[in-house]
Parts: C-alpha cells; structure tokens; sequence
C-alpha cells in the first residue's frame, strides 16, 4: 500500500499512519517509511506485548506511549475517518452490491462522487 502510494505521488511519505489492520510483524519490519500503527481501540487497555516473540510491535507500542508517536497518531482521526463516516452515516452506504474487484471499485467511485457533489452542494450554497 505504501509502495503504490510512492508510485501514485512519485515519492514516498515521511511517515504512515495505519490501521490496525495492517498491523503484523512482517509489515512493521518491511515498512519501507516509518509508520505509526494502531495496536487496537485507541483508549482501551491493551494486554502486555512479548518483546522476544514479537519486537516490532513492542516497539511500536513503546512509540506510541510518547508525545511524538500520541500526536502523530492523532491525526488520523481528522483526516482518514471522516469520510468514512460520511459514507456511512450521511449517504447510508455500508455495503457494496456488486461483485468483483472491478466493479466494487466502480461503485466505490460512484459513492465517493455522491459524497463530493453533496458536499460541493451545501458548500456552494453558503
């Protein structure tokens, strides 16, 4: 995902700010930028981490106990939830209907030029 970034932007990112879902010992030793992941629901209390079976997210977990790693974090609130919840709250979308790679990536598309019309809207009309 980083990678196809570089390639769409021509340069890599300074820093990643990524899901949990991306988390695993093999992306976080392979990451070609340096990447702040979430080790789960930001607030909860998370069990104590085995360095020696698992040092890459022990460190990530050491990184993002400080001020720096907490601040970067952060930021992906503001920038990659809210259209997420958009999408889902304001258009109602929260499944695809289509099947296949190349028409789910079509009809997300269509849902995120929905979303960009709506907003152009109620912009434009202020």
């Amino acid at each position: 995902m980083i990678q196809a970034v570089g390639d769409n932007l021509g340069e890599l990112p300074e820093l990643g700010l990524v899901d949990a879902g991306y988390r695993s010992e093999d992306n976080l030793k392979k990451a070609p930028i340096e990447v702040i992941v979430a080790l789960g629901r930001e607030g909860k209390e998370h069990a104590e981490i085995d360095a020696q079976q698992y040092p890459q997210t022990a460190a990530m977990a050491t990184k993002l106990k400080t001020e720096r790693g907490r601040a970067a974090y952060r930021k992906r609130k503001w920038i990659a939830e809210p259209p997420n919840g958009w999408i889902k709250n304001v258009l109602g979308f929260r499944q695809f209907s289509m099947r296949g790679l190349h028409r789910v990536g079509a009809e997300w598309k269509l849902v995120c030029m929905a979303l960009d019309l709506r907003r152009m809207a109620v912009l434009g009309a202020g």
